[in-house]
């Protein structure tokens, strides 16, 4: 075992929650800022149906990022275990093995999608006014995706073993990048939308090459070898099992954004698909920090379970609930106060901004909530409770928010679209502080025992 495994479990939890999940901020506040610029960029470059087309295309890449996600949290949980348990050899085998399966995932879900391009878009809600600038973003877009996916798991694998600045620095690298490479794309080589799609295809290779850099050179505390990376389906099994609750949220979205999307359509027409892209834009930015947060409370809950430290798993929970509360009360005020600044940085279409304005305001009065939520679903995925922690993760999308979003237009029209996603932040959030209640209840007795599982 080493020191920067080693201290994830004798480290105070306070400035130990701050040293990991400061990077893994500034990383997603980056990557939430490309999002926010690049939809800048193509709304004043390529005009609202642009906006629209990202709008489409974004949750397939969410569904892309969702399995990369899925084999890369999955395997964060279980090497973050293993070193607790001090079986390197063994954590080393099962990053190889997300890696591997990880990148092929990728290329079959890419090809896949390039074959069913156009009835893709048209289920996620293309009309045939958004469909040519969804159609043009996306058939660049899956070229990158293999790229992606490294990255991503990689990203969670290098933060399993306390390098929490290396998966900063593969974040910044490709989103970094791609603020940059936007606008010369966009506006000097006058590409528009498809012009953005290179220009993240560009950020995804450089930052692929970074995590594979990392690797190569020994900069991993994990003793990889090139067996490392054949895959071990047993331990496929296990990670997919945990990373389900995260591609669940992720494919819940996906799903969401199908239902959301041609209701929008139905209810609202083009301009509200398009309000509805730059209001989630924004809700990146928000959401962010507090995904920062959770990133740096996995590998402390997972080590200090898997190193039989309950004391010091209730700590990480109690002082993650606390901060990631605070943050989204900011988050909560800087949208109420100032939704019109907001929106008027993606266009200067007065209708479509007042549109964005009043659905955001509705979308979120529940956002204070949101903290205990994403704290609440990482716990369980920490400890290796795969069936809670799916639960949890099914719980707002498809047990709450699908549901409302099918019925609420029916009695309200548009408004009862958007003020589907507070009530169903409400009642999932709800549901998730009783079972964590529940669970740490339970976790305070055993302890007491000397025998919590």
């Amino acid at each position: 075992m080493n020191n920067k495994t080693q201290m994830l479990g004798e480290d105070p939890i306070g400035k130990l929650l701050i040293r990991l999940s400061v990077p893994a901020t500034i990383g997603m506040m980056v990557n939430a800022l490309y999002n926010f610029v690049d939809t800048i960029f193509v709304g004043r470059g390529a005009g609202p149906m642009a906006i629209a087309g990202l709008t489409i295309a974004f949750p397939i890449q969410m569904l892309l990022m969702g399995v990369a996600q899925t084999y890369g949290v999955g395997g964060a949980s279980i090497v973050s275990r293993r070193l607790g348990e001090g079986k390197d050899d063994e954590a080393a085998t099962v990053a190889g093995s997300a890696l591997s399966i990880s990148f092929i995932s990728a290329i079959i879900l890419s090809a896949l999608g390039l074959i069913f391009l156009e009835p893709l878009l048209k289920g996620f809600g293309a009309s045939q006014a958004i469909l040519p600038y969804a159609r043009e973003y996306m058939s660049v877009i899956f070229f990158g995706s293999p790229f992606l996916a490294i990255a991503m798991t990689g990203n969670n694998l290098s933060r399993a073993e306390g390098q929490a600045k290396i998966a900063m620095m593969t974040m910044i690298i490709g989103t970094g990048l791609n603020i940059i490479l936007d606008p010369i794309f966009i506006f000097t080589f006058g590409m528009g939308i498809r012009g953005a799609a290179i220009a993240t295809v560009i950020s995804q290779f450089f930052a692929f090459l970074y995590i594979v850099y990392f690797y190569k050179r020994g900069g991993s505390h994990l003793p990889l070898i090139k067996e490392s990376f054949h895959i071990r389906f047993s331990y496929v099994k296990e990670m997919v099992l945990l990373g389900i609750p995260t591609f669940v949220r992720q494919a819940g979205m996906s799903l969401l954004a199908i239902v959301i999307n041609n209701s929008l359509r139905f209810y609202g027409g083009d301009i509200s698909i398009a309000a509805y892209g730059m209001i989630n834009r924004v809700m990146m930015f928000i959401f962010m920090p507090l995904f920062g947060i959770v990133q740096g409370y996995q590998p402390i809950a997972g080590y200090n379970f898997g190193a039989k430290k309950y004391d010091r798993l209730a700590q990480v929970n109690r002082i993650s609930f606390f901060v990631t509360t605070g943050m989204a009360l900011f988050g909560f005020a800087l949208i109420q106060i100032l939704p019109g600044n907001l929106m008027g940085m993606f266009t200067t279409d007065t209708e479509l901004i007042a549109v964005a304005v009043s659905a955001v305001r509705k979308m979120t009065i529940a956002l204070p909530l949101i903290g205990i939520q994403v704290i609440g679903g990482t716990y369980f995925q920490s400890v290796g409770k795969a069936g809670p922690a799916m639960f949890l993760g099914l719980s707002r999308q498809f047990i709450f928010l699908i549901p409302l979003v099918l019925i609420l237009p029916q009695i309200m029209g548009v408004n009862g679209i958007w003020y589907s996603t507070p009530i169903a932040d409400v009642l999932s959030t709800t549901l998730t502080a009783l079972w964590m209640a529940i669970s740490w209840r339970k976790m305070q007795k055993q302890m007491q025992l000397g025998s919590f599982k």
